[in-house]
């Protein structure tokens, strides 16, 4: 479990949180990003539909098996112009860079830089999760994700 929890922590920071999606490889589903890494034996795909609104999976192979997952949901609560919304974004890769051992999830609990607040709570272990992100601006919230995964048997 140790060696599983240290692959979907690298996972996340060297995809989503690294690049955002510019390294997206092709598609297995059109219309769609998708985000890959490997390490040994291990396998992350992450593929994601949409960016104001979004949808998406993540799953963790084992030896081509798939062994773990994460579902996630979310999008920006208000209009905004593409500056915004870049600035948003680029935040959550930040606290999404942040993402750690003791909850693989996500960001950690909470982070803030400059304006913006990030909150993350999450209940559960890796074999069975769900939680809330949020990012904040001067105490108004703007994006929100629900996500939910575990163990695949």
């Amino acid at each position: 479990m140790d060696d599983l929890i240290k692959f979907i922590v690298e996972a996340k920071k060297s995809s989503y949180a690294a690049q955002g999606d510019t390294q997206s490889v092709t598609p297995l589903l059109p219309g769609t990003k998708q985000l890959e890494y490997r390490q040994g034996d291990f396998f992350y795909r992450d593929i994601y539909a949409g960016m104001l609104n979004f949808v998406g999976q993540e799953i963790v192979y084992l030896k081509e098996k798939p062994i773990w997952s994460m579902s996630y949901t979310g999008g920006l609560l208000l209009n905004m112009d593409k500056l915004q919304i870049m600035s948003i974004y680029s935040f959550l890769r930040e606290a999404m860079n942040l993402v750690s051992p003791k909850h693989p999830f996500r960001g950690p609990e909470k982070y803030s830089n400059a304006d913006y607040c990030y909150a993350n709570s999450a209940k559960g272990k890796i074999d069975k999760f769900n939680g809330r992100e949020a990012i904040s601006k001067n105490g108004h919230e703007l994006y929100e994700l629900f996500y939910a995964g575990g163990m695949v048997i």
